[in-house]
């Protein structure tokens, strides 16, 4: 709070330091606006502490975003795609985004779609804000995350959403969309197209969903206390400016401190430094009893490989045992987001089931220590395979990952010797080749077709048009 008190955040808006002023901000010497620690502590008073995404169908789970309620989701925004079979990346594409949409509305343990890839063919940014909102809300029937370029278009998507849901109105009523964007260069600046995203969004009454990334070494101190103290006090100036705006108005306390690979200067989002940061930083939101957004499960390895799998791994459970609310970049991300992979996302799903097992943790009871199980194997069979309580824990007590192999080396070999990559990209190659959903009805889409420039074809979005092989 010192940081903000004293020196504040610069390159507000007009727009922004008019309202700030107003509610108790002053304006420093050199322009910088400045929230005082009694004025912050206000507002984490009124800050919501939790907020609720929809899903749109019962078999999906609502998102109940704070406390201690954890859940996975994609993200990433990643300029190009992973070929398995080349090993090479090309741009990414809006028909990619859609791809991996409905890829993700399949894969059980990723709770939301955040977007994945940005459509690098759409260089208008009103077409590019109504293209990304129609391939998702297309795609899956889980809540889902976005960014926009334009404040300007949200009140478009929120019309487009209207329309999905069939009725003016509707989507307030159960969002199933978190509004992204940066709206802080680091260090302690706004940025102000995604200032007048979040600015937007509040007054609409929208869960904004913020994400601030400083590189510790590069844009925030090179010692991870530094880097988290700068990048709190450029989260609570957003809560703030929320706030100032709707009181109440949900927002994630999204912090996203990542490291600096100071060899080089590059993002390092695999480091050991960076899950013990993003732990951290849910920490602090705990702390501020704020509902969390964190990265995880980055890597900076360019294929799905030993060295993407323990880099995931151990930031997506620390970041889950930490409480993560909403755990991004969750699946399918490489080389430190630069690119994503239809693979990588149905590997990292299945490593996803493992980590929330993980996080539930032994249900420790009268009945799970087993005294009179244990007495009863002891004086008899002398194993518990074929024991009643074996076979009723079977489902319940143990999880069964779809694309690690448990098999025998030589069943592995009778089978193919196949590796993961190859198991996973037939798991994502039958899934694309045969999933096409139908989450618009006809009529809903005819009527969105004709108010917004929609660049997805039809045909594109047919199983007779295309076998996508992921």
């Amino acid at each position: 709070m010192e940081i903000l008190a004293t020196l504040g955040i610069a390159e507000a808006t007009p727009e922004v330091i008019e309202l700030a002023t107003e509610c108790g901000c002053i304006v420093s010497d050199v322009g910088r606006l400045c929230f005082p620690k009694a004025l912050i502590e206000d507002v984490l008073v009124k800050a919501a502490n939790e907020y609720v995404v929809h899903s749109r169908n019962s078999a999906h789970a609502d998102l109940h975003v704070g406390g201690y309620r954890v859940h996975y989701a994609t993200s990433g925004e990643a300029v190009t795609i992973f070929e398995l079979d080349s090993k090479t990346y090309r741009p990414s594409t809006l028909l990619d985004l859609y791809d991996a949409c409905r890829l993700v509305d399949k894969l059980e343990y990723i709770h939301q779609f955040g977007q994945t890839v940005i459509p690098t063919e759409i260089s208008d940014l009103d077409e590019h804000d109504f293209n990304v909102a129609y391939a998702l809300v297309s795609g899956t029937e889980k809540p889902f995350e976005m960014t926009f370029n334009r404040a300007q278009n949200i009140k478009g998507a929120v019309k487009m959403f209207d329309m999905v849901l069939g009725g003016e109105g509707r989507f307030a009523e159960k969002p199933f969309c978190t509004f992204g964007g940066c709206p802080i260069v680091s260090p302690l600046r706004f940025a102000k197209e995604n200032l007048d995203v979040l600015v937007e969004s509040s007054r609409l009454g929208l869960i904004n969903d913020i994400a601030i990334a400083p590189q510790a070494g590069a844009t925030a101190p090179a010692t991870l206390a530094g880097t988290l103290a700068q990048v709190t006090a450029e989260g609570l100036a957003c809560l703030a400016i929320v706030n100032f705006i709707n009181p109440g108005c949900p927002m994630s306390f999204a912090i996203w401190p990542f490291i600096s690979d100071l060899r080089t200067g590059s993002f390092s989002g695999g480091s050991g430094e960076e899950a013990l940061i993003i732990a951290a930083a849910v920490q602090i939101g705990k702390f501020y009893d704020l509902p969390t957004t964190v990265p995880s499960c980055m890597t900076d390895s360019k294929i799905p490989d030993a060295q993407a799998g323990y880099e995931k791994g151990i930031s997506a459970v620390l970041a889950g045992l930490a409480g993560g609310n909403r755990i991004l970049e969750s699946a399918g991300m490489l080389g430190s987001l630069m690119g994503c992979s239809f693979e990588a996302l149905v590997i990292d799903n299945d490593m996803l089931g493992m980590v929330q097992r993980v996080i539930r943790g032994i249900e420790v009871t009268e009945e799970t220590l087993s005294v009179e199980v244990i007495k009863d194997v002891a004086l008899g069979a002398g194993h518990y395979l074929g024991h009643a309580q074996t076979l009723d824990r079977m489902q319940s007590e143990f999880l069964y990952p779809k694309i690690a192999d448990r098999a025998p080396p030589g069943v592995w070999e009778q089978e193919g010797s196949k590796d993961i990559l190859e198991r996973a990209h037939e798991t994502a190659f039958e899934i694309l080749s045969t999933h096409f959903p139908d989450h618009i009805t006809p009529k809903a889409d005819t009527n969105i077709r004709d108010r917004f420039p929609i660049l997805l074809s039809r045909d594109a979005m047919k199983p007779s048009a295309r076998c996508k092989k992921g």
